[in-house]
C-alpha cells in the first residue's frame, strides 16, 4: 500500500499539520479528562449526556452563521483568535481542577463556551484547507491528511490522559491542553497566504443564510449525505458518552481503561486514515461513505455484548474505522462537488449535522442508559447504523447520475462511481 502526501509540498500546509497535530492530542485529553471528572463526581450517565448535550448544542443552534462568518471574513484571522480563545478556556479549566473548585456548574458553563467557540472554528478550519493549498490536485489529500490528524491525536491524546489521570490528576490534562494551542498559534502566524478574494453580496446575512439553507437542500447529494451524518452523529459519536460507564462499570476498570479504549478507537480510525491517504481520486467514494456505518454498527454490538477488554479492543477499533470512513468520505464528497463561494456555509451545515447533532445524541444515548442501560442502548445504536448504511447503498445508483456532471465539470475522470 503506497501512501503519497502531496498536501506536503504546502509550507503552509506543513506549518498548519504539525501545530494542529500537537493542539489536537491536547485536545483529545481534555475530551477525556471532562468525562472521567463528571462521572466521578455524580455517577450519572444522565450526566454525561447532559455535560455532552452543553459542549455541543451551539453547534445545532448557531451553526450556520458560522458558515456566513466563514464565507465573509478572512479565515486566517479566525482561525488565530478561536485558538486564542479556546486556549484561554482550557486554561480555565485547569485553574479550576487544579484549585478543587470544578463543579458540575462550571463544567456545562466553560463547555457551553467551547462550543460557542467551535461554532466559529469548525467550519471555519474546515474550509482554511483550501486556502492553504494552491494546487487543486493536492486538495483531497489535504482534507484526508485532516482527518489523520485527529485520528493520530485520538490515539496518543486519551492514552496519555489515561496515564496523568491516575498519576497526578486531570487538571494537569487541562493544562498541558492550554499549552499545546501554542503550537497552532505560532504555526498560524507564521504562514504566507495569497490574500483571498472576499465575495462582495447585496444580500443581507439572514439571506445568505438562507441561500445556504436552499443549495444544500434542493441538491440530493449533499442533503443525503448531510442526513446520514446527522443520523450517524446521533446513533455513533454520541455512544462515546457511555464510555466511561463501559470502563468502570462493565469491564471494571479506571481510568487507564477508558484511555486504552478510546485509544483503540483510535488506532482503528488511523487504519482508516491511512487508507483515505492512499486515494488519489474522490470516485468510488461514495460506496465507502455508504458502507462505513455498517461496520460502525457491528462493532458497537460486538462491543456492548462484550464481558472482556480483549474482545472490547477490537470491536472498538472497528467503530473507530467506521466512524473516519464514513466522516472523512462525506467531508471529501462535499468539498469536492460545492461551489466555492458557498463553502463555508455548507461546511457549517456539516458542522451541524456532525458536532450540532451530538448534544441530541448524547441526551438520548445518556437517558436510554438510565432507562435500559448502557449494553442496550449501544445495541439499538448499532442496528440503526446497520440498517441506515444499507439504505443508502440501495440509493447510491440515483446520486451517481446527478453527481456525474459536477464530476465532469470540474474534469474529475469521466467514469463517476459515486
Amino acid at each position: 500500500m503506497k501512501i503519497t502526501l502531496p498536501a506536503l509540498r504546502s509550507r503552509n500546509y506543513r506549518l498548519f499539520f504539525a501545530g494542529h497535530g500537537i493542539s489536537l492530542i491536547g485536545t483529545w485529553m481534555t475530551k477525556l479528562s471532562t468525562g472521567w471528572i463528571v462521572y466521578q463526581l455524580t455517577n450519572s450517565a444522565l450526566m454525561l449526556g447532559l455535560v455532552g448535550f452543553a459542549c455541543q448544542i451551539p453547534s445545532f443552534v448557531l451553526a450556520p452563521i458560522g458558515g456566513l462568518i466563514a464565507d465573509r471574513y478572512n479565515r486566517h484571522r479566525l482561525l488565530v483568535i478561536t485558538q486564542v480563545l479556546a486556549m484561554i478556556q482550557s486554561l480555565a479549566l485547569a485553574i479550576l481542577t487544579l484549585t478543587g473548585t470544578i463543579n458540575i456548574s462550571l463544567l456545562l458553563g466553560l463547555g457551553f463556551f467551547q462550543g460557542l467557540i467551535n461554532v466559529v472554528d469548525y467550519p471555519v478550519r474546515k474550509a482554511f484547507v483550501y486556502d492553504m493549498i494552491e494546487r487543486p490536485e493536492d486538495r483531497m489529500n489535504a482534507i484526508a491528511l485532516n482527518s489523520s490528524i485527529s485520528t493520530g491525536a485520538q490515539l496518543i491524546g486519551p492514552a496519555i490522559a489515561g496515564i496523568i489521570i491516575t498519576r497526578i490528576g486531570a487538571g494537569y490534562c487541562f493544562l498541558l491542553d492550554g499549552f499545546s494551542y501554542i503550537a497552532v498559534i505560532v504555526g498560524l502566524l507564521l504562514m504566507h497566504l495569497k490574500p483571498q478574494p472576499l465575495v462582495l453580496n447585496s444580500m443581507r446575512p439572514i439571506q445568505r443564510i438562507q441561500e445556504g439553507f436552499n443549495y444544500a437542500f434542493h441538491s440530493l447529494p449533499i442533503r443525503s449525505i448531510l442526513m446520514m451524518i446527522s443520523l450517524f452523529s446521533l446513533m455513533v459519536v454520541a455512544s462515546s458518552t457511555l464510555m466511561p460507564i463501559f470502563a468502570t462499570q462493565i469491564l471494571h476498570g479506571d481510568a487507564h481503561t477508558l484511555g486504552l479504549l478510546l485509544t483503540a478507537s483510535g488506532i482503528g480510525a488511523l487504519i482508516g486514515g491511512l487508507y483515505m491517504n492512499t486515494r488519489s481520486t474522490v470516485l468510488g467514494l461514495g460506496k465507502v461513505f455508504a458502507y462505513a456505518p455498517i461496520l460502525c454498527g457491528v462493532g458497537l454490538i460486538i462491543f456492548a455484548l462484550s464481558p472482556t477488554i480483549w474482545l472490547s479492543i477490537p470491536a472498538i477499533m472497528l467503530v473507530g474505522l467506521g466512524s473516519i470512513l464514513h466522516l472523512s468520505g462525506g467531508n471529501t464528497i462535499l468539498q469536492t462537488i460545492v461551489e466555492d463561494d458557498k463553502r463555508g456555509r455548507i461546511m457549517s451545515l456539516f458542522t451541524m449535522s456532525f458536532l450540532g447533532v451530538y448534544p441530541f445524541g448524547s441526551l438520548l444515548a445518556g437517558s436510554l442508559a438510565n432507562a435500559i442501560g448502557a449494553p442496550v442502548t449501544l445495541i439499538i445504536s448499532g442496528l440503526v447504523c446497520v440498517i441506515s448504511g444499507f439504505l443508502f447503498v440501495k440509493q447510491l445508483p440515483k446520486l451517481r447520475l446527478i453527481v456525474r456532471p459536477i464530476y465532469l465539470a470540474k474534469k474529475i475522470l469521466p467514469a463517476v462511481p459515486l
